[in-house]
């Protein structure tokens, strides 16, 4: 069977680049192992204005209308929703961050995401205030890659398999068993920082993150909180909140320790939350990457060969941006925005 592009991984980066491949009336075919990935466990937090120093996403005001626009049209078609608009509430934890965050005020760039500084909270502890954020809110990222896996198998479309590399065949043609792609675009995520055979050499910075889905014994406070971990009101009482950061572990095993620390960082800026019963704690593994920034782009040596990976926890903002510009390269040979593509890391190769 020849097509346009095999896509390996159905996460959100391979789902949504998928997604806009079929748009632009191109054969596609989406390769999954039907496990857990970290798409399926993430936050799906969008929050344009982040870090210690309240830093503005790089392009945020090219990639929050598109990522907006386009889960809109997913919406729309699957008749479903999927993009949560929720204002958040950001803890402004010692002085230092309430001047950092007092100055960006002054900065006509930032206005279109921060709301005011509010100097206290009845449900919230804080000494120095909370900053309230415009432009934010949370993908339902599980629904929305079950919508999509059900449309790929629809067009038939979707193969869940396991992708043994050495199963690749570059000669005479480009294959993976019955499969002729005229490229292959690899999305599996962390994986690819130690088994992908063409991309392993780029910089990933792998991170295991912890989250728990919980039930409260009384109405939750309804905004997104932003303290150093999240907190994220799912209805009047359920929540979810995390995540725990590890470097080490990298695997996908829950711990008490993760848990202990995501709920004793909670109740100290919400003494009111009483957890009544733990629904559900996950564990996923991110693909961040050494300089922050998404590896885009073809192989320096086998140029059917494209990745579409290492978006983080960003992913949700990023990803929609990111699969348009892809797709303008493969399909328009449009250049690759340059901080993402991985023409930057050529030399590792």
């Amino acid at each position: 069977m020849e097509i346009d592009f095999l896509i390996i991984g159905q996460g959100l980066a391979g789902s949504l680049l998928a997604w806009e491949l079929i748009q632009r009336q191109k054969n596609v075919i989406i390769v999954d192992n039907n496990q857990p990935n970290a798409s399926l466990v993430a936050a799906g937090l969008i929050n344009p204005v982040t870090g210690m120093r309240f830093v503005k996403s790089a392009n945020a005001d090219q990639l929050l209308p598109v990522a907006i626009d386009c889960y809109q049209k997913l919406a729309d078609f699957f008749n479903q929703t999927f993009y949560i608009k929720k204002t958040m509430l950001r803890l402004l934890r010692n002085n230092k961050e309430a001047t950092a965050c007092s100055k960006r005020f002054k900065d006509r760039d930032y206005r279109p995401y921060l709301d005011k500084i509010i100097p206290s909270h009845p449900d919230i502890n804080t000494t120095f205030g909370l900053l309230r954020q415009k432009q934010t809110g949370y993908l339902l990222t599980i629904p929305l890659l079950t919508a999509l896996k059900d449309y790929f198998i629809s067009l038939g479309a979707y193969i869940n398999a396991e992708i043994n590399y050495d199963e690749i065949k570059l000669t005479p043609t480009l294959r993976w068993n019955s499969i002729q792609p005229k490229q292959i675009i690899f999305c599996e995520g962390h994986h690819a920082a130690t088994a992908n055979p063409w991309f392993s050499a780029l910089p990933f910075q792998p991170v295991k993150g912890e989250i728990i889905t919980a039930t409260a014994t009384a109405k939750v406070q309804q905004n997104i909180l932003n303290y150093g971990h999240w907190f994220i009101p799912l209805n009047n009482s359920q929540f979810r909140t995390g995540a725990s950061f590890d470097r080490d572990s990298l695997n996908t095993a829950i711990t008490s320790e993760a848990r202990d620390i995501l709920l004793n960082s909670l109740k100290q800026i919400y003494p009111a939350l009483t957890v009544e019963k733990i629904n559900k704690q996950q564990a996923g593994i991110r693909p961040t990457t050494l300089d922050k920034m998404p590896f885009v782009g073809r192989h320096p040596k086998y140029s059917n060969f494209i990745i579409f990976n290492g978006f983080g926890a960003k992913g949700s903002l990023q990803i929609p941006w990111h699969s348009q510009n892809l797709a303008n390269h493969l399909l328009n040979k449009k250049p690759l925005a340059q901080a993402s593509s991985i023409l930057r890391y050529y030399h590792l190769f």
